[in-house]
């Protein structure tokens, strides 16, 4: 008789998880072209971080959507139209800066996605190598081109003790 409790509350015990184990398993994201977002979306990013330094109003161009909310590590916001038109001074003021990215996080949704990461910036000041770090936040949005543009994106300097 013991017995036959034992496994009648192992057999509810199981019946009582099976619904909940198929519910989990039913929550989590089909396979398919969410499964590309987060190569494609980090090489947008690198690709982008590593041809900053050309000061190519084209390679912003693409990069940004035209009615992208850009709000900069010192809290100010812009257009796409501010950013192309101060490309010459940022490259007055950092004539040597490269950047590159480390620590993606991306979050696909469809045919948009969330991506955070930490900005690197190399740059040479009175002859010395200085390296500043940043998080960025970025919204992107997969176009009917096909090509992952930046809707809103959000920078925060890292200060110096947390690097």
């Amino acid at each position: 008789m013991r017995y036959m409790k034992r496994r009648g509350l192992r057999m509810f015990a199981v019946a009582a998880l099976l619904p909940m184990m198929a519910m989990a398993q039913a929550a989590k994201p089909a396979a398919g072209p969410q499964d590309a977002t987060t190569p494609q979306v980090t090489a947008r990013v690198r690709d982008f971080l590593a041809n900053v330094p050309k000061n190519d109003p084209k390679v912003f161009e693409d990069f940004f959507a035209d009615d992208v909310i850009y709000t900069g590590a010192v809290g100010v916001t812009v257009t796409k139209a501010d950013i192309l038109k101060n490309i010459n001074v940022r490259a007055a003021s950092d004539p040597q800066a490269t950047y590159e990215a480390d620590d993606f996080t991306v979050h696909p949704y469809g045919d948009m996605a969330v991506v955070n990461f930490r900005l690197i910036k190399h740059n040479t000041e009175n002859g010395k190598a200085t390296t500043a770090y940043f998080r960025n936040t970025g919204t992107f949005l997969k176009g009917r081109d096909g090509r992952w543009q930046a809707v809103a994106w959000q920078a925060t300097r890292v200060p110096e003790a947390s690097k």
